[in-house]
């Protein structure tokens, strides 16, 4: 064993990494490193939160869920594709751009309503 190995710098991986975020025009889909994979299509979610948890930063810790009457889909925040997904419900007509940002600053388990399908 190389005693100067023991100091060499390991480059840190972010959970959020091992995320896979599809985005189409019809549907967003994420594929989980341990679970099963989900989708929904754009037609279907009927509300959108953030969901904070205290687990960061060994697991993700902000998960946006967009929710629909029979799916959900969960991506992490930070993950490939999170970016794309937000730009596009950001621009949905009552978009709560006041809860994201409370959820940017919360570090406690929470939930925030972003967005809730008009009937």
């Amino acid at each position: 064993m190389n005693f100067f190995g023991l100091f060499r710098k390991r480059k840190f991986r972010n959970p959020e990494d091992s995320f896979n975020v599809t985005v189409t025009e019809r549907s967003v889909r994420v594929n989980h490193p341990v679970s099963r994979s989900s989708e929904i299509r754009w037609n279907e979610i009927r509300q959108i939160k953030l969901i904070n948890t205290d687990q960061g930063p060994w697991a993700p810790d902000i998960w946006l869920a967009l929710i629909g009457d029979d799916r959900k889909c969960v991506i992490p925040h930070g993950a490939k594709g999170f970016d794309e997904v937000m730009e596009r419900i950001s621009n949905y007509e009552g978009f709560d751009n006041h809860a994201f940002a409370m959820s940017m600053c919360c570090a406690e388990n929470a939930e925030f309503v972003l967005w809730t399908k008009p009937w």
